[in-house]
């Protein structure tokens, strides 16, 4: 489902995530890219309830880049390519709904992202318990 990358690390930098990747495993790599990806819309979140319009937008723009440029581009295609085109377009799906959250201060799309990303990052630590 997931690519073993060249370098995960360096992805997960490009990602804007950076605690503990010396010593995380690909898999563990992953489930640090949901964290902090729900950890920025969790930021957002409560940057919406403030009406703070610049970190709702920091927030935003932080979990689309760990959403596009770390879970995104881990995905491997080589595996299981209609898996991977799903994944991605639903990526995409939950990038829109948090920019269309950010725009429109609309709760139940960020509310949907978070349901989104905890239900895959819950499939993932899955995965890694039958991996063991």
């Amino acid at each position: 489902m997931f690519t073993a990358l060249a370098n995960p690390q360096q992805a997960y930098k490009q990602a804007g995530v950076d605690v503990g990747i010396t010593t995380a495993d690909p898999h563990q790599l992953i489930l640090m890219l949901f964290d902090g990806a729900l950890l920025a819309v969790s930021a957002a979140s409560i940057a919406l309830d403030r009406n703070d319009i610049e970190t709702r937008a920091q927030a935003i723009t932080r979990a689309n880049d760990i959403i596009s440029n770390g879970l995104k581009v881990s995905l491997d295609r080589n595996a299981d390519a209609e898996l991977a085109d799903r994944l991605a377009a639903l990526y995409d799906y939950i990038c829109s709904r948090l920019l269309y959250a950010s725009l429109h201060k609309h709760r139940p799309a960020l509310d949907e992202a978070t349901r989104l990303l905890v239900e895959l990052k819950a499939a993932w630590e899955e995965i890694g318990t039958h991996e063991a």
